[in-house]
């Protein structure tokens, strides 16, 4: 695998945004020669999405694809209207849910893709259910349903969904919904920070800056190029690793799989300019690191590490201190936490709260939709009881 496999295409050609395909809903493997076609299509189509989802943009889900579904098992689902590629989804085939035997047929996620919702370009989000239906429908196989998963509650991709399943007959059923830490406001840094916090909390993390000064030159470094990357990088790894993740055996570079991925998707963002990093160092040493995909209007905090060494200084919430100057950035109105719902410390300082939910939908014909139906509505009921 190349360490920059995905170069900012000539601009004249992504432009034109054409697309190799007829019009119609297409499904292809993602190691089909012809996705190799869909290049300057696809990062069209990212950069017109109603809903911004940069982990489904090209450089994020190929590496992906790569590194967990070597087989090509998954297959791109793509949407094709007056000759432009509208919209994409990856989609696998599955006989287990939950640990049941239930076949069904879902969009593609693994444990570092936060956002399920498709690229779909704005306007064109009913055009592409409607197509998006039909195909599941004729293709469902022994599939029961449809299971869209992590889709941002409230975006007009899945608001459509639900209207062209009303207009169907057809329903839509949260069997899952839970909320993670936002940034989203309209206040500057000073003024949002003394809002989340109470004037204790932040006089303790100035009193832990000056005291983590007396070690040494503490610096902030926020970058958005490809200078100096590599380093930045292999050194994100390291850090994560020397802490409790890497005592659990779950830091990134503890499989293969993940630590590559990591490198291929950092160099992807950073070469089309979608890739905020900032640091906190001591010394030269990082304590505290961030990586936030860029995706206007919205950002996605991706991965933070910090230097449990440094624990009783709180470099982590020292960094999100300094990271509140998102907020003054024109081109990005939120940023998604991408962290488990009810965290400790991010919650401490991000007020606002990012739904989302995982939606499913009967599909095929006759009995086997009657019964996909049945299934949906029973984890429903389930879900409303968990709430």
């Amino acid at each position: 695998m190349s360490r920059h496999p995905l170069p900012v295409q000539d601009d004249q050609r992504r432009a034109s945004g054409a697309c190799p395909l007829a019009d119609g809903f297409h499904l292809r493997s993602w190691r089909d020669p012809e996705v190799g076609l869909l290049a300057d299509s696809w990062d069209d189509l990212a950069a017109h999405a109603s809903t911004p989802n940069p982990f489904y943009e090209r450089w994020y889900l190929m590496p992906s694809l790569t590194a967990f579904d070597p087989d090509g098992q998954t297959g791109l689902g793509l949407f094709v209207a007056d000759g432009k590629l509208r919209g994409l989804i990856p989609i696998a085939r599955s006989t287990s849910y939950h640990g049941r035997r239930l076949p069904h047929l879902a969009g593609w996620l693994h444990p570092n893709i936060f956002s399920g919702n498709p690229l779909i370009a704005t306007g064109e989000e009913q055009r592409f259910w409607s197509a998006c239906l039909d195909w599941l429908d004729a293709a469902a196989g022994d599939a029961l349903f449809f299971h869209l998963r992590s889709a941002s509650v409230g975006e007009p991709l899945v608001e459509a969904l639900a209207q062209e399943c009303r207009k169907r007959g057809r329903s839509m059923r949260k069997v899952y919904g839970g909320e993670r830490a936002e940034l989203r406001s309209p206040l500057d840094p000073a003024t949002y920070l003394a809002r989340a916090m109470t004037a204790k909390a932040r006089k303790e993390l100035r009193r832990q800056r000056k005291r983590l000064a007396e070690l040494g030159r503490i610096e902030w470094r926020q970058d958005r190029g490809e200078t100096g990357l590599d380093d930045w990088t292999a050194d994100f790894l390291a850090l994560e690793q020397r802490g409790w993740k890497g005592s659990a055996g779950s830091a990134l570079a503890d499989d293969q799989r993940t630590a590559e991925l990591f490198r291929q998707a950092l160099a992807g963002a950073a070469a089309t300019g979608r890739l905020e990093r900032l640091a906190l160092t001591c010394d030269d040493r990082p304590i505290a690191m961030l990586a936030t995909f860029l995706s206007p209007p919205g950002a996605f905090a991706f991965k933070t590490a910090f230097d449990e060494d440094f624990a009783r200084f709180s470099p982590g919430l020292q960094l999100q201190v300094e990271n509140l100057a998102l907020l003054g950035d024109g081109a990005i109105d939120w940023c998604d936490s991408c962290a488990e719902p009810g965290h400790s410390m991010i919650e401490r300082i991000w007020m606002e709260r990012r739904p989302f939910a995982y939606y499913t939908i009967p599909i095929g014909s006759g009995i086997r939709r009657k019964v996909g139906g049945a299934l949906a509505w029973l984890e429903e009921r389930k879900q409303e009881k968990r709430a």
